[in-house]
């Protein structure tokens, strides 16, 4: 699976991404929100679990379209309750604010909706982290909860395939 947008590539996930999914997972701007820059033992272990994930679980690595740079990670995998699918993500901070983070998720969840045949998507993102929130909120997503989870208070936002974003 590979997707190419205005500006970004989008393509699952292979074992030569590692060194950049461990400078993703090192930066500790990136992490903010994360729990924290973990061992490089997690780092390990989440990748190889990553590349193993059983389908529908999709993992993306998004690299500039120009430069073939790489800057961030994507997934749709199952959400806590094995019941519905998450969106998440991860960009390095020198590509927050331009944007491509709505451009790759806007493509990962049309694409991700119809080729993985689920009808919705959540997200769920830390209350205090207010940039997520409101590009989550701009890809048409709507929070559905608030819980606690990971000691801090977390948004749940819900999209339908029905949504106006896909129609």
């Amino acid at each position: 699976m590979k997707f190419i947008t205005s500006n970004c590539v989008i393509e699952r996930l292979q074992p030569e991404h590692f060194t950049a999914i461990h400078v993703l997972y090192s930066n500790e701007k990136v992490r903010t929100y994360l729990g924290g820059v973990p061992q490089d033992s997690y780092i390990e272990a989440s990748f190889k679990g990553m590349l193993e994930a059983p389908f529908p679980n999709t993992y993306f690595y998004i690299s500039l379209k120009t430069t073939g740079e790489f800057i961030g990670l994507v997934s749709i995998d199952e959400y806590h309750d094995k019941e519905l699918y998450e969106l998440s993500y991860q960009f390095l901070p020198q590509y927050w604010g331009k944007g491509l983070a709505f451009e790759v998720l806007t493509q990962v969840i049309e694409e991700g909706l119809k080729h993985l045949n689920i009808s919705s998507i959540v997200a769920e993102t830390q209350t205090a982290n207010s940039a997520s929130c409101r590009l989550l909120e701009k890809l048409g997503m709507h929070k559905v909860q608030v819980i606690e989870r990971f000691g801090h208070e977390q948004a749940v936002y819900e999209l339908n395939y029905n949504s106006n974003l896909l129609e």
